[in-house]
């Protein structure tokens, strides 16, 4: 079966390992997850990732991060999805509760979190909103 949304499909695996208290999630590899997965590890809500081969598949086995107990993400969301493309220019890109959470962009200068996309000035197509 193919997969028409894999980000989505990587935001519900983090969604539903966390739920579940798990300390480590997998995902198939690829270099959008791997691009999303390098902002949440740069601003601080997953410990880190890892590519580990499966046989003959490459997967990504994602550290999730939790603090006295709660999960450290609360909510993440996808914003942009395959029915309904969502870009934002840099003047129009809101703050998420009010800068406590990012947005994470993908611009012409690859993906980043929305404060590097405000420095670098440069808008693009709005991937998920993490709190």
């Amino acid at each position: 079966m193919a997969l028409t949304d894999p980000l989505g499909d990587l935001l519900a695996r983090i969604r539903n390992g966390q739920q579940a208290g798990k300390s480590s999630i997998e995902s198939p590899a690829s270099k959008l997850r791997s691009s999303v997965l390098e902002v949440l590890k740069k601003e601080g809500y997953i410990r880190g990732y890892e590519a580990v081969q499966d046989g003959n598949k490459l997967n990504l086995r994602i550290e999730l991060k939790y603090f006295e107990g709660e999960p450290v993400i609360k909510t993440i969301s996808r914003v942009s999805k395959p029915g309904r493309r969502v870009y934002s220019g840099i003047s129009e890109l809101p703050k998420v509760r009010g800068g406590l959470g990012i947005s994470i962009l993908s611009t012409p200068r690859g993906v980043m979190s929305d404060s590097e996309a405000r420095a670098a000035n440069v808008g693009g197509e709005v991937l998920c909103r993490v709190f």
